[in-house]
């Protein structure tokens, strides 16, 4: 039981240090150093080497019990440094994933909805071009391939909006959306009532992977939380703003990747285990071939929502 107990332990510590201590240390270090220097004197390293000597110099740093006191102070502070980022990365995930009622919301859903119809308009105008010049039908050369390239080129400028017509007022959210009109589309369920029971059925190695993708979009929206803290701190120290900007660019680029693997995941589970689940729950025989069927995905729907 003893070695048990102190893997786990040590393995906690490890956590506890790489995603609550060393995070808040960083921020608490550069908070320091801000504070030190200030806008006027940013880069004099003189003066902050003086004050680091004349903080070491002082004679109740050279007790026991008070340089504990001050590293207990120093994890304390880390860690609820990042308990705060934490937090306030819980707020920033569930503003990228809201539905946007309040006016604000409503205002860049029609603004994000106007330039994905005007991509799109640009976008079927290209292809109609392609078709007409026969790029579209096997032709060959340079124009053959500007156009096709210009076929592309505006097919990722429009995703890059949105993967179809925005609903919601950021791009995290209508990735989520189209998954679950897809999967609508496809098999006539409703996805968010259908997710909670086909969760249960999943093999490990699937629930591995999107709980994976889940983590990798927390993360990243715990970095924007960091780029909000830095972003505060540049008001007494400018160059804390390059950190901010370094921490928001990278946590949006991590966001978009892992949630749009966290959405392709999800509707590659209805791909593949949603007949399964249909068959577990009573609606298909095991021996009845075909897919997932619309009629079939209605009755699952009905009878999830404890539809009368």
């Amino acid at each position: 039981m003893n070695p048990l107990l102190a893997t786990l332990g040590g393995k906690l510590t490890e956590r506890w240090l790489n995603s609550l201590v060393l995070p808040g240390a960083l921020f608490l270090a550069t908070t320091a150093v801000g504070a030190v220097l200030g806008h006027r004197h940013w880069h004099d390293a003189d003066r902050l080497r003086t004050t680091l000597d004349e903080l070491a110099a002082r004679p109740a740093l050279d007790r026991t019990g008070t340089a504990a006191l001050l590293v207990a102070l120093v994890l304390l502070t880390a860690t609820a440094a990042s308990l705060a980022a934490q937090f306030l990365g819980s707020g920033i995930e569930r503003c990228r994933l809201r539905f946007g009622r309040d006016p604000l919301s409503r205002a860049r859903t029609a603004r994000r909805a106007r330039r994905w119809r005007q991509r799109d308009a640009e976008l079927t105008e290209a292809i109609e071009y392609a078709y007409r010049t026969g790029a579209g039908h096997g032709g060959a050369g340079t124009s053959a391939n500007s156009t096709l390239a210009r076929v592309q080129a505006l097919t990722e400028a429009r995703d890059r909006i949105a993967l179809r017509e925005p609903a919601r007022p950021t791009w995290y959210g209508d990735r989520m959306q189209a998954t679950a009109d897809r999967v609508e589309a496809a098999y006539g369920v409703d996805l968010a009532v259908l997710w909670p029971r086909l969760w249960l059925i999943l093999p490990e190695p699937a629930v591995r992977q999107i709980q994976s993708a889940h983590d990798s979009f927390s993360a990243a929206a715990r970095l924007a939380a960091w780029a909000v803290g830095y972003a505060l701190l540049a008001c007494w120290w400018w160059p804390a703003a390059l950190a901010a900007v370094g921490c928001a660019a990278v946590a949006r680029s991590r966001a978009r990747t892992a949630l749009d693997a966290l959405a392709g995941l999800i509707e590659a589970a209805v791909d593949v285990h949603g007949r399964e689940l249909a068959t577990r729950i009573g609606l298909l025989s095991p021996e009845t071939p075909g897919r997932l069927a619309r009629n079939t995905g209605d009755d699952m729907s009905a009878l999830f929502r404890k539809a009368e």
